[in-house]
């Protein structure tokens, strides 16, 4: 079966270097929604995906997840730069 939804227009390398040069040690999804210029429900979905790939990980308190870069997500960020 082929991807659902609409195509990637930002690519995976570019949501992740947003984590690598923001200086706070995690991100809010509503961040990543202006930068990329991306709806917030776009943004989740890339980075639940992100997460399932071992690049990002997440942990939700008080009602909101937050999201950080992994050592993987560095590597593949590396590789690609």
């Amino acid at each position: 079966m082929g991807e659902r939804g609409r195509k990637k227009t930002v690519s995976d390398a570019e949501i992740l270097r947003q984590f690598a040069l923001d200086p706070a040690p995690f991100m809010h999804p509503t961040e990543l929604t202006e930068t990329l210029d991306m709806s917030r429900q776009g943004v989740y979905k890339r980075l639940k995906d992100l997460e399932e790939q071992g690049l990002l990980e997440s942990k939700k308190a008080a009602d909101t997840r937050n999201w950080w870069i992994t050592d993987e997500g560095r590597r593949y960020l590396s590789e690609r730069s």
